[in-house]
């Protein structure tokens, strides 16, 4: 297992963590914030799915874990579809509860919480609409990522199928970052993935927002 601050013990090294952003909505289109609200996937996005499980599925994935969430679950399903793997859904890894913001455009956020919303970008603690802080979702979705990947065989492979927030959150808490720094990770795009591999040292960023298998680090910083 690990410890509070996202670095692995015991002598275990060699586990990768995939963590897959889902696929398309409606109102991933119309910038439409969707917090913890229970949005399906659009024709596009089942076929963002699909097109990614046969990717992903080529790491040979030990194990999968998703958020509860229609858009996360339906994700989650076409990477089982093609591994056989069931799927172990979790309120834990629901995106960010954001209270009034959620059902709002980004131009009514900042039409309507306009200094809140500068104030979320400069990094401090915020409560958008109300909602949870950045750090209260790290500690509900980290844990859980964490005690998953405990039970990997080394060099073993978990797919954790969640929400960009939330996954945001979960890599700068699992890299050891400071909260204010978490905005620095860039988002990452619908079907797309984040790539971490424990080492020696803890959790590192292999791959950010990708949508191609990784490749292999060759030369001086291998």
């Amino acid at each position: 297992m690990s410890t509070g601050t996202g670095t692995p013990s015991g002598s275990r090294t060699g586990r990768k963590i995939v963590l897959w952003r889902h696929g398309q909505t409606s109102w991933n289109l119309e910038r439409r914030f969707q917090g913890s609200t229970d949005i399906p996937l659009t024709e596009t996005g089942v076929a963002q799915a699909r097109r990614a499980a046969r990717l992903l599925a080529s790491l040979r994935p030990d194990a999968i874990v998703a958020s509860d969430l229609m858009r996360a679950s339906a994700t989650a399903a076409e990477l089982a579809s093609v591994t056989g793997l069931p799927v172990a859904h979790t309120a834990a890894l629901r995106e960010t509860y954001a209270g009034e913001w959620q059902g709002l455009t980004h131009d009514e956020i900042l039409d309507k919480h306009g200094e809140q919303y500068a104030a979320w970008k400069r990094g401090e603690p915020v409560r958008r609409g109300g909602g949870e802080l950045e750090t209260e979702v790290a500690d509900r979705a980290a844990p859980v990522v964490l005690e998953h990947a405990g039970l990997l065989p080394e060099g073993g492979t978990l797919v954790v199928v969640s929400h960009g927030g939330t996954i945001r959150t979960t890599i700068g808490r699992l890299l050891g970052l400071e909260a204010h720094d978490w905005e620095s990770l860039g988002g990452l795009s619908n079907c797309c993935w984040s790539v971490l591999g424990e080492g020696a040292r803890g959790w590192r960023l292999l791959e950010h927002n990708a949508g191609t298998l990784p490749q292999p680090v060759l030369g001086d910083d291998d």
